[in-house]
């Protein structure tokens, strides 16, 4: 596998103007569709790792052994330079170095690391915390020194602007630039102002997650220096959605031939691979 090509693809979607919004996979097929309607990135959440391999919610139940072999199944199906985003790195700084390793073994091309009190601790009331700056520069040194291939990316990721407000928000991402890493995410930015005030204090490219109306303007988000912005997770929805439906109909006695919104014959072909299975089926079985 070309991993290192992959994260030199990315790098280079950092070193450009444009923002791009990547798209939202969970497994191998998700992963062949994205690429196959020209996606630059992918994107596999912790999130979506929680629902796609034990049906449970973004409740930090999912192992890092869990997700790395996710990650990896979505790599080996195709091509795409694969952004996931490492949650807290699974632990203190010791943890997030082996987190690093291991998805980095999976094939990713980036991936964030966040400052908040992950899992929810004991008698945590109200919303989320987050960790001291202290303790954030210390897993943002770990995960550099776990990194092999100089060519991964490794970002930062903080929701202090939802939490604790923007200043505290631009101090934690000067602080992880300072450390090294290669880019910041930001959870919690809601405005052009607010945007242009981080672009003012960091010189590292800028993720963003949930893009509100202010921010849609993928323009502008590139001026900025905006260089992934995410859209959410709606893939993983509408097959959520797709698959109640289909099986609601048949239990209802709906004939299968009677059901829409079924990939064609030609689609399924073509997210199998069926013709290169075929030329390999006959230069190595010799079956006709």
């Amino acid at each position: 596998m070309h991993w290192t090509e992959r994260r030199e693809r990315f790098r280079a979607l950092l070193d450009g103007e444009k923002c791009i919004h990547p798209g939202s996979v969970y497994d191998a097929i998700s992963a062949r569709i994205a690429e196959d309607l020209g996606f630059e990135v992918g994107m596999f959440a912790g999130s979506i790792g929680s629902l796609s391999v034990l049906g449970a919610p973004d409740l930090i139940v999912l192992t890092l052994t869990e997700f790395a072999q996710q990650a990896y199944r979505i790599n080996r199906a195709g091509n795409l330079a694969l952004l996931v985003d490492a949650d807290h790195g699974y632990g203190n700084a010791l943890n997030v170095k082996r987190t690093v390793e291991e998805l980095e073994s999976a094939g990713v091309a980036a991936m964030t690391i966040e400052d908040t009190i992950l899992p929810t601790p004991y008698g945590q009331q109200g919303g989320a915390e987050l960790i001291s700056l202290e303790e954030g520069v210390g897993k943002m040194r770990a995960a550099l020194e776990g990194r092999q291939d100089p060519s991964l990316v490794i970002a930062g990721r903080t929701s202090a602007a939802a939490i604790t407000g923007l200043e505290d928000a631009i101090a934690r991402a000067k602080a992880y630039e300072a450390v090294g890493v290669d880019a910041m995410f930001f959870v919690g930015i809601n405005t052009p102002t607010e945007l242009e005030k981080i672009r003012d204090a960091i010189n590292i490219p800028i993720f963003l997650g949930s893009l509100g109306p202010e921010l849609q303007d993928k323009e502008m988000l590139g001026r900025l220096g905006v260089r992934i912005g995410l859209q959410g997770h709606m893939p993983i929805m509408a097959g959520i959605q797709a698959v109640h439906d289909t099986l609601k109909a048949l239990r209802e006695g709906v004939p299968p031939k009677e059901l829409t919104g079924v990939a064609s014959s030609d689609l399924m072909k073509r997210v199998m691979r069926a013709d290169d299975y075929a030329r390999m089926t006959k230069d190595h079985l010799n079956s006709g």
